[in-house]
């Protein structure tokens, strides 16, 4: 049987992050990728121009297209923007226990903000209790405990208090260093820092990757691992030379395959 995983998140039209991130890194990963569109963005890698939320009913529609003919072993969700959007889909989820990876995708690469301001309290309250875990980065990990300058090892302490089952803090700013907590047991790893202005959806691409390898049956753990390797090197084949900002990753490594 073919593992399948589905992304619940945004469309982002200049295909470096978002749902077109997700897609690509489930395809790396092995599984049957599926999306759920919750907004579309006029975005490159300058700048988000605009935003324009789908409706909720909209979104259920898609979200029972996929569940009642396809079936879900596991599921991200990527930026949700508002309260609305998010409450939809956490309903949702409430009702359709899966697997499920919470990504807080909060501000974009290019410093456009993707999570509206009031959204915050309600992302905390109905998406974390319901993850199987939330991988945000360090300056994410920081807004949703308001604790500045905290260590990894304490934000990930203080968003598994708020509900999340485990933690990953991930590597995507400041120290090249992941760290993962499960609620009993703390595991911090170094990942590879690449120079290279190509990581436009790495975190897209660690928490497709992470959900993916969770729907193939990964402990989660491993997943976590294998998740920070494959967004690494993505990284690390990223195409730097599109675009006048930072480029997107390359999770399927298009120029060795040209």
């Amino acid at each position: 049987m073919v593992a399948k995983a589905l992304t619940i998140a945004t469309s982002d039209s200049g295909g470096g992050a978002g749902v077109q991130a997700d897609l690509k890194a489930f395809a790396a990963a092995g599984v049957h990728g599926m999306s759920v569109l919750v907004a579309l963005t006029a975005q490159n890698t300058t700048a988000v121009t605009a935003i324009h939320e789908l409706p909720p009913e909209f979104v259920v529609a898609q979200l029972d297209a996929v569940w009642t003919d396809l079936g879900v072993d596991a599921a991200k969700t990527g930026m949700l923007f508002s309260r609305r959007l998010i409450e939809t889909v956490a309903d949702y989820l409430e009702a359709h226990p899966v697997p499920l990876v919470v990504d807080p995708v909060m501000v974009a690469s290019s410093g456009a903000v993707l999570l509206e301001a009031d959204a915050v309290d309600v992302f905390v309250r109905r998406l974390l209790p319901l993850a199987t875990v939330v991988t945000p980065n360090l300056r994410e990990a920081e807004a949703l405990t308001h604790t500045p300058g905290a260590a990894r090892r304490e934000l990930a302490e203080r968003l598994h208090d708020l509900g999340a089952r485990a933690v990953v803090v991930t590597g995507g700013h400041g120290d090249p260093v992941e760290h993962f907590f499960d609620g009993e047991h703390h595991v911090e790893f170094d990942v590879p820092r690449h120079d290279l202005a190509a990581t436009h959806g790495a975190g897209c691409t660690h928490s497709a990757t992470l959900a993916a390898l969770l729907a193939r049956g990964y402990s989660l753990e491993n997943a976590v691992r294998g998740a920070a390797r494959a967004a690494g090197e993505a990284v690390r084949n990223g195409l730097a030379e599109l675009g006048a900002g930072d480029g997107p990753v390359d999770v399927l490594n298009v120029k060795g395959a040209a």
